[in-house]
């Protein structure tokens, strides 16, 4: 069994940037050599998270808007009481996609939909640097 890690750094704007890493995880599984098996994506943190998406405009906005609708920037949040850094929301968008993504890997390749993209979620109210870390097993 051969195990491969990789990283994925990048910068976001934050206030629910969502980012298409999809091309770089692919990458990540040919460069392993894997070709049969299981990956998984991560990022660290509390205010960003990974999912899949049809990656187009209108479902990215239909995300946002989501978003926006269950845990909306300004509301009174119990983690701006007490931190005051006007992110409390971010926290909770981030704890309901998740920070990670299991995947299959099938002929050197992460078996994914037509439309599905892997995709990073910055929630943060301010730009960040992230690190994504990739690890493939097969």
């Amino acid at each position: 069994m051969r195990v491969h890690s990789a990283e994925i750094e990048l910068t976001t704007r934050g206030d629910a940037d969502i980012v298409d890493i999809t091309d770089r995880v692919r990458a990540a599984v040919a460069k392993s050599g894997i070709g049969d098996g299981i990956g998984c994506v991560f990022v660290p943190g509390a205010t960003a998270g990974i999912t899949t998406i049809e990656y187009e405009p209108g479902c990215i906005e239909d995300l946002r808007r989501l978003l926006d609708q269950l845990a909306p920037p300004g509301r009174d949040y119990a983690h701006e009481r007490a931190w005051h850094d006007g992110n409390g929301h971010s926290h909770l968008r981030a704890a309901l996609i998740g920070p990670s993504l299991s995947f299959p890997i099938s002929e050197g390749q992460p078996t994914l939909g037509t439309w599905q993209h892997i995709v990073l979620c910055d929630f943060d109210n301010r730009p960040r640097s992230r690190r994504v870390t990739v690890k493939l097993v097969g």
